[in-house]
């Protein structure tokens, strides 16, 4: 039988449509299990891992109080100046919970190459507020931009060197790093409908970095959740990590994601970048924790993925693995997307060489799928099993409805120019 830890991955790169995933599960002594799912290299191969990176800011940001270097009352405008959000303290931009605005306004610095501090603050000049100060948790990239900055100013060196020489140096995580090294991993979005995947730019980010820049491995992260687990007291004092783990609002605390599995509160973060999506939780108590990252811009919900991974239900029940599409077949395109039965949303989604219809209002259903036989769409699972999936085009050429055994699908509502079941005209 194989390893439920790996029938997990497998699961989740199939229903996913990950192009890779890997994972890990580690304690105090070091990896537990290590799997991987899809076209990998496994544990050593690097992935961006978005926002796992606050973590280690917030944890550059905690050394600096503990050295007296600031306070996290602190007001932002103590460090940096006349800047929107002056008035904020640091203790709010580590929770979230400053009300201020989620994203940097100007080019969205996920997919665009990012500026330096001077241009962010002038492009964010407190306007964007949504909430009154600490009036209730709103996530903000913004802000861990802000703490970077905060770092740099106290310390005399940029946020770059810091994470590399204060954190990645003294705990080994010489796999871990600011930019792709060669070979790491592509990051690849997938076409909803037809599962053509789409490369995702692979950007540095400028001064919005401290929110969500750094390059990883799974392995490294192991050793990352090990200190989040309280592994190097040297590096940062117990009390302090317990004060990061204390929830401040909702399931956050001071740069800290907070949830819940069978044995308790897990600490860690997850994360995601265009290409990209990871995560990694540790119970403080036990040691024990998971690490997951993946090449894919959406698919899973990697912080359920990897409780999982350490005590969650497993199925022997695993799908085929996904494959990534090609080309469409000539008979197929302009097929995927979305239909409607009457008023019914349903998608066709070209998937593994097979065409699936899902009923949108029940996406737990399992799809009904049809395969390309001899040019034709026969249905070889679901309700219309053996049945033939006939386009009907226009006189331009253009598809103007489905049908199959009677069950007409077309691309609005009750499209007046579609038949009725058996053949006769609307109007």
């Amino acid at each position: 039988m194989t390893e439920r830890r790996q029938v997990c991955l497998d699961v989740a790169q199939a229903e996913g449509r990950l192009t890779s995933v890997v994972g890990a599960v580690f304690d105090r002594y070091g990896v537990v299990w290590a799997g991987a799912s899809g076209d990998c290299p496994g544990v050593h191969g690097q992935y961006r891992i978005g926002s796992i990176t606050k973590t280690f800011t917030a944890v550059l940001v905690m050394q600096a109080r503990d050295a007296g270097l600031l306070s996290l009352d602190d007001q932002v405008g103590r460090h940096l100046g006349d800047v929107g959000y002056a008035e904020v303290p640091l203790r709010q931009l580590l929770s979230h919970t400053s009300g201020m605005q989620s994203e940097p306004a100007g080019p969205w610095w996920e997919r665009s190459r990012g500026g330096d501090f001077a241009r962010l603050v002038v492009a964010n000049d407190g306007s964007g507020r949504v909430a009154r100060s600490g009036e209730y948790y709103h996530y903000s990239n913004l802000g861990y931009a802000m703490l970077g900055e905060v770092l740099a100013r106290v310390t005399g060196r940029p946020w770059r060197s810091l994470v590399s020489q204060v954190l990645l140096g003294p705990l080994g995580m010489s796999r871990t790093s600011y930019l792709p090294r060669p070979n790491a991993q592509a990051g690849w979005s997938v076409d909803h409908f037809t599962g053509v995947r789409t490369l995702e730019p692979l950007t540095d980010t400028g001064a919005m970095a401290p929110a969500g820049q750094l390059w990883s491995t799974v392995e490294d992260l192991v050793l990352w959740g090990q200190f989040l687990a309280g592994a190097r007291p040297d590096l940062l004092d117990p009390s302090t990590l317990h004060e990061m783990s204390t929830p401040v609002m909702d399931d956050y605390g001071l740069g800290l994601r907070l949830t819940a599995n069978a044995g308790g509160i897990l600490v860690g973060h997850n994360g995601s970048m265009p290409g990209f999506l990871g995560s990694l939780f540790v119970d403080p108590g036990s040691g024990i924790g998971a690490a997951v990252l993946a090449n894919a811009t959406t698919g899973i919900n990697t912080e359920r993925l990897a409780i999982d991974l350490i005590d969650g239900d497993f199925t022997d029940d695993v799908p085929a693995p996904w494959r990534p599409t090609v080309t469409v077949p000539p008979e197929v395109e302009g097929l995927p997307g979305l239909w409607f039965w009457g008023n019914t949303a349903v998608e066709l989604r070209w998937h593994n060489e097979g065409l699936d219809l899902r009923a949108l209002a029940t996406p737990e259903r399992e799809p009904w799928r049809f395969a390309l036989r001899e040019g034709r769409l026969v249905g070889v699972a679901g309700y219309h099993r053996g049945e033939t999936l006939h386009v009907h085009r226009r006189d331009d050429g253009t598809i103007g409805y489905l049908e199959c055994a009677t069950f007409v699908y077309t691309r609005t509502p009750y499209d007046p120019d579609a038949p009725i079941p058996g053949g006769h005209p609307r109007r």
